[in-house]
């Protein structure tokens, strides 16, 4: 068969470019920063060397900055010193962790993967790439599959510092900053909604190269968030997203860094792990308060809102960061996701949410509150209290039972895409939803449950016989009498 040969040798070698890149970005030897900048300067016939000295100048100074960008991300919490005792606290601070992310230290009392880890690595797919950093999918010699975060070398940042500095080396260097930055942040902000952070390689397997060597990230491997599908899918799911977003947002506003605000707020910012809500880029989180001298210094400006919040005693925006996270979920996730196809006896809050949150009349604390009210009363039933009890009197159950030659019909949104597959509190919620399909003329509790704890019922226009499932009960109209299947 020439198509299918065909086809395989495409992904044969598909797989052989996306594996060269790799090995190209990590597992090259590299030289110290300075050692670079010798051989340029050495390599460099008729060249101006007051003009590379004053590039090369320009460059250690960007590195200074950068380095200077993380100094305050390590300060232990609730720090009291003084800025004499401040200056001397974070040179230690920086000397002490920067040793352990450039030279992968951090492995030998925190059992994170290192370089070695990956030796013998698989690559599977490059799950995305952006002005700073490219993203693959690696299979680990073990199988585990895992995310690598590396300097995009093709990216824009990389080509706008060596058209500037004229040292692509050294220009590795000053990107891979915000992978390091973003490695602190990790650390810092660890919770069940951040991506966690596996490990890092700071140069060849071995842990050699130093400052100069190939820099790469290594997290958890989560699926990139499809808003597009997560439209179609039933309002549970959708509800999940927006209340674990809330619970990171809560967590980001008293966070050991402080009050923090995520400044590229976009769905692409996050993954799902297992069906929870994770969010995989932190580059640019900031946790520095906004002076203000007035009011009018505090306005949060959006493309179709603006809002304008006081300015504190000790002249900072007091909440800005908050709000700011507070209103970007409203605007990107709750719109979409929260109120279509919402429970009726829970429209009433979700209605609240959407109008608290999208005039920011709430401050985090009380939207968690008014998730998780209804998360219990999801998750209780307590919402169906108006449902009549006798409406499963209609019904008649064979328990330990299955059915067979089902006929099938399709509802939207169902758990199935052949068919109608529904999450329910109990047989009473099942009952009544079949009532209002007219197609329906029986459903079928298997003892599947989603995250919520509620059950999966499957609704079906008919079917043919009933076989034995010790797992599953089976819900039949009184005007339909089934058969018992001998076999």
């Amino acid at each position: 068969m020439p198509g299918m040969g065909n086809s395989l040798r495409a992904a044969a070698l598909l797989a052989f470019v996306v594996l060269s890149i790799l090995v190209s970005l990590l597992i090259s030897s590299v030289q110290q920063f300075g050692a670079r900048i010798s051989h340029f300067s050495n390599t460099t016939v008729g060249g101006d060397e007051g003009e590379f000295a004053s590039l090369r100048g320009a460059l250690i100074y960007q590195l200074n900055e950068r380095r200077k960008e993380i100094i305050p991300l390590l300060l232990p919490d609730d720090d009291d010193h003084d800025e004499t005792m401040l200056s001397v606290e974070s040179r230690h601070l920086d000397y002490t962790l920067w040793k352990e992310i450039t030279h992968g230290t951090r492995k030998a009392h925190m059992d994170e993967m290192d370089c070695d880890s990956l030796v013998d690595m698989q690559a599977v797919e490059i799950l995305g790439s952006g002005y700073t950093k490219l993203v693959v999918k690696v299979n680990l010699a073990g199988g585990q599959p895992v995310a690598l975060k590396l300097v995009n070398d093709q990216g824009i940042d990389m080509g706008k510092c060596v058209e500037d500095f004229k040292d692509p080396q050294g220009c590795r260097e000053l990107v891979s900053y915000k992978l390091k930055k973003e490695i602190v942040l990790l650390q810092r902000l660890q919770h069940p909604n951040v991506i966690k952070l596996k490990g890092h390689c700071a140069g060849d397997p071995g842990g050699r190269g130093g400052e100069g060597g190939r820099f790469t990230v290594i997290l958890e491997q989560g699926n990139p968030l499809q808003m597009i599908q997560l439209l179609q899918s039933p309002w549970e799911d959708r509800f999940r997203v927006c209340l674990d977003l809330v619970r990171l947002l809560h967590f980001l506003s008293q966070s050991p860094l402080g009050s923090v605000a995520l400044l590229d707020f976009q769905p692409r910012q996050f993954v799902t792990v297992s069906g929870e809500l994770k969010l995989t880029d932190l580059d640019d989180a900031s946790a520095e308060e906004t002076p203000c001298q007035t009011d009018t210094d505090c306005t949060l400006q959006f493309p179709h809102r603006n809002f304008t919040l006081p300015c504190s005693a000790r002249g900072v925006c007091e909440g800005l960061s908050e709000k700011r996270n507070i209103y970007n979920a409203y605007r990107y996730f709750f719109t979409y996701l929260l109120p279509h196809q919402a429970p009726p006896g829970l429209t009433h809050l979700v209605d609240h949410i959407m109008n608290s949150t999208g005039e920011l009349k709430a401050d985090i604390n009380q939207t968690l509150k008014a998730f998780e009210h209804i998360l219990l009363l999801y998750k209780s039933g307590l919402h169906l209290d108006n449902l009549p009890p006798s409406i499963i009197r209609d019904y008649t159950v064979m328990r330990g039972m299955g059915t067979s030659g089902n006929v099938e019909y399709r509802c939207w949104p169902s758990y199935s895409q052949l068919g109608c597959v529904l999450s329910v509190h109990s047989a009473r919620e099942a009952a009544y939803i079949c009532n209002s399909h007219s197609q329906c003329n029986s459903f079928t509790l298997t003892g599947q449950k989603t995250w919520t704890g509620r059950l999966l019922a499957s609704f079906r226009s008919s079917f043919s016989h009933l076989v034995p499932d010790g797992m599953s009960e089976v819900y039949v109209k009184k005007t339909k009498a089934p058969e018992t299947s001998t076999l």
